[in-house]
């Protein structure tokens, strides 16, 4: 959770200049779509969270695509703001009425496909989905360049060879941030970082690689389409750019009461890979960042090109174009948090009423009490398929030696590292095969909010230190906002050196080093996590409901 101060801790002048900052229509908004929360947060001036607002919302599984409703985005995006008005009333007694700036991000990669008259043309289908292996396969071959099921490219390709009728009638081809950002302002426009997530990006032009999308058009020349791959993606943006302003129109699927006054410029929509770079300071060449929440991802801002091409490893860019090497992966925390609700659920049939919060520290804490290689223990946490390790559906396994004493410490420490065991199939690649080099390593997201377990697990995984800072747990709305910032705040300053000097200029992390027994122990439950993958195939070959 963001730290929000309240009046007694931080005294009247401050709430007043906070109060003064809404009231001039100063503030600045970030919200971002994430897979399970949609989250507003308010900044003033500084970039300091003065006001937050949430809704809680889940995808689903429809007809063999996790997806999310159209009307469940717009209430849940109209519901999320609402809670942010009230908490501005609540905290400042101002009116929500005029924003300084405003910024859009969500979940990266996926597929939203419209037709000339604007209509959805199929239901949205996240990132989620492991739909498109063939497609993937094909394109990663034609572009010599790894392109994953995630990416957009990927699902539309996969529609045509699928043979759907809909792909003739696109005329936009967007994600989940760009759809909601056209919306808003009328601009067919992302920001280079979601682009990246759409199509392979030259970071020398900062524009989709030219040399593949001609590529991609000969591919499909044969097929008849009445759109060449430009006419139908969004035009890319970079940091710092402006890229609209609110419509009347806009304000009101935003602020349904009306309060909303129209005409607030807004930055280029971003992904939640680009906002989690961006709240972690780790835009500049040899940072990195690890946000693990319902999926997992490390990003590492190259110093220079990859030796080779990796099925595990995404090339995207930084929010101003900068090349970077992502392990994606689908799963972290679903599984561990369906545990966590077990027992939960357990203390309440004994009449124990638990907190949530508190019940997750406990168990946390006691899996640092566990056996350094989980003793016999293995998890697999795959609630969906996990390309990293060739897994096309999920069933969530957890499986231990018949000798292997079960005890709560251990159990734990499996599901801590089952949450980042595929995560870590790819960092091998990158960190040991590949021998990139990183300066920093900046962990946020729900795996973090428990003091130093998360970080103690990460550093585990990397061999290497894991810096946590207070934003840690909320760090993609509070991102999405400071770029929104950068966009007002911008004279030629580059992403990277605004962040340094603006923005964490004061800000302290707590960073863990790596405990090198911790790091043999869970190499070594690698070696039982790998050889298990055949049994997680045979589940997801067997086990069909």
């Amino acid at each position: 959770m963001f730290y929000f101060p309240d009046e007694e801790q931080i005294g009247e002048g401050i709430m007043e200049s906070a109060a003064e900052v809404i009231r001039d229509g100063k503030a600045v908004l970030g919200i971002e779509f994430g897979s399970t929360r949609i989250k507003a947060v308010l900044v003033d001036g500084k970039c300091k969270p003065i006001a937050s607002g949430s809704h809680e919302w889940e995808n689903r599984l429809e007809h063999g695509y996790w997806t999310y409703s159209l009307e469940d985005i717009w209430a849940g995006l109209q519901d999320a703001y609402k809670n942010l008005k009230e908490d501005v009333q609540e905290k400042y007694q101002q009116p929500l009425k005029r924003l300084g700036a405003l910024g859009f991000s969500g979940m990266m990669h996926g597929y939203m496909a419209f037709d000339a008259e604007g209509k959805l043309l199929v239901p949205f289908r996240t990132w989620r989905n492991t739909t498109t292996g063939e497609a993937a396969a094909a394109l990663t071959k034609a572009f010599d360049f790894n392109i994953p099921q995630r990416w957009s490219i990927a699902h539309l390709y996969q529609a045509m060879l699928n043979g759907e009728d809909h792909v003739g009638q696109i005329t936009y081809l967007t994600t989940l941030a760009g759809y909601i950002h056209w919306k808003m302002t009328g601009q067919k426009v992302l920001g280079v970082g979601e682009a990246s997530g759409m199509f392979p990006i030259d970071s020398q032009t900062v524009d989709y690689d030219e040399k593949r999308v001609e590529i991609f058009d000969d591919l499909i020349e044969t097929r008849g389409y009445p759109w060449k791959l430009r006419q139908i993606l969004p035009k890319v943006r970079k940091a710092g750019e402006k890229a609209g302003v609110l419509t009347e129109e806009g304000a009101k699927l935003l602020d349904p009461t009306g309060e909303l006054e129209a005409g607030i410029p807004l930055c280029p929509p971003e992904g939640d890979a680009g906002t989690g770079m961006t709240a972690t300071n780790s835009v500049r060449e040899g940072t990195g960042n690890v946000s693990a929440g319902t999926s997992v991802f490390a990003m590492v801002v190259l110093k220079e090109a990859l030796k080779a091409v990796h099925e595990e490893l995404d090339l995207v860019t930084t929010p101003s174009g900068e090349a970077v090497a992502m392990v994606h992966c689908n799963n972290c925390t679903s599984d561990l948090n369906a545990w966590v609700g077990l027992f939960k659920e357990i203390a309440e049939n004994l009449g124990i009423s638990v907190d949530r919060n508190e019940l997750y520290g406990m168990l946390y804490r006691k899996a640092m009490e566990g056996k350094k290689d989980c003793s016999g223990m293995v998890s697999y946490n795959y609630v969906s398929g996990e390309p990293v390790t060739g897994m096309m559906e999920g069933r969530p396994l957890f499986m231990r030696m018949p000798d292997t004493k079960l005890n709560l410490a251990d159990f734990m420490r499996t599901h801590l590292y089952g949450s980042l065991a595929a995560l870590k199939v790819g960092l091998d690649i990158l960190l040991k095969e590949e021998q990139v080099t990183v300066d920093k390593i900046y962990g946020h997201g729900g795996l973090f909010k428990t003091p130093l377990v998360g970080q103690k697990i990460l550093a585990a995984a990397m061999n290497a230190p894991v810096t946590v800072m207070k934003t840690a747990g909320e760090g993609g709305p509070w991102g999405m906002a400071v770029l929104a910032s950068y966009m007002l705040k911008n004279r030629g300053e580059g992403l990277a050196d605004y962040l340094d000097q603006q923005v964490f200029a004061d800000e302290t992390g707590e960073t863990v080093e790596p405990d090198p027994e911790d790091v043999r122990g869970f190499d070594a439950y690698m070696e039982v996590y790998k050889k298990g993958l055949q049994v997680e195939a045979a589940a997801v070959e067997s086990l069909l409901f």
